[in-house]
């Protein structure tokens, strides 16, 4: 199942010192230690287990000799076989690097992470580090990086003995308390039933919006003291509401999830989504 995969494609214009790639990699999984973490099960307990650093290597899938147009579409499928390449949690590591040669001076990096140790948040940090790494190798020179305050391992710790006790119980108060009655479902006008068991299986839609409505929604959201996000929100759930007729619209948003600063350039799964939930009335404005 690859519904955990997190996977990038970067396209990389010029020369590419591919053994200083590689290494920058290396130098990457060594500095965190959740992309050398695999889980286990043991006496009915989920465990995981940090191993040592090693060697890793980069695969390069050539794809040069073929005509361009063909390249490009033989490219396209390499992206999408290798995103939905499932991980096995015992056996990692669960980051996954290859690099697509489309010609002397041009190339597709492929990244994958499995979201047990890696969330969005995280692909940016992977992207910063591996460029400081690469460019350090590629001039000859040391990476220097200052060095992690902390693991994912220090930060599972913290909120495991953060969330206990009276914590816990103000925790499961307040989300019980603002959920209790919530629709389970938002019975949307949909083309065929719901299914008895969620599949999964979405899809995604790009849509464009113009530079002047977007312009607008910004100076909208300044002029309310709000931001671009609570503006989009607000139309999305009286679109919902409009659409199920339902006046009581829940919406799941992620956050970030760290709260502290040393967790900041961590590569881990520390994402957290919340439910955001609204009493739509026809009455009120959006202020």
């Amino acid at each position: 199942d690859a519904s955990y995969n997190l996977p990038t494609a970067l396209r990389l214009t010029g020369q590419v010192d591919v053994e200083s790639l590689r290494r920058a990699f290396e130098a990457l999984v060594a500095r965190h230690d959740s992309l050398r973490t695999t889980f286990h099960e043991h006496q009915g307990q989920a465990t995981q287990h940090i191993h040592a650093p090693d060697t890793w290597t980069l695969p390069i899938i050539e794809l040069s000799s073929l005509p361009e147009a063909q390249r490009e579409v033989e490219a396209q499928r390499k992206v999408e076989a290798e995103a939905r390449q499932p991980f096995d949690l015992r056996h990692g590591p669960l980051l996954r690097t290859a690099l697509v040669r489309l010609a002397a001076e041009e190339h597709l990096l492929l990244v994958t992470m499995h979201h047990i140790v890696s969330d969005g948040w995280s692909m940016g940090v992977l992207v910063r580090e591996l460029v400081a790494f690469y460019e350090a190798f590629s001039a000859g020179q040391t990476p220097v990086l200052a060095p992690l305050p902390v693991q994912y391992t220090d930060f599972a710790t913290w909120q495991r003995n953060w969330l206990q006790g009276e914590v816990l119980a103000a925790q499961l108060g307040y989300w019980k308390q603002l959920l209790s009655g919530a629709p389970a479902t938002l019975e949307l006008p949909t083309d065929h039933p719901r299914p008895a068991t969620q599949p999964h299986a979405g899809a995604t839609l790009s849509v464009g919006i113009p530079q002047a409505t977007s312009d607008a929604l910004k100076a909208l959201a300044q002029r309310e003291g709000a931001t671009p996000f609570m503006v989009l929100l607000a139309a999305w759930q009286v679109l919902l509401s409009r659409y199920s007729a339902q006046d009581d619209v829940s919406v799941g948003s992620p956050i970030a999830g760290r709260t502290q600063a040393e967790a900041e350039g961590l590569i881990g799964f520390f994402v957290n989504t919340l439910v955001l939930r609204s009493r739509v009335k026809p009455e009120d404005s959006f202020r």
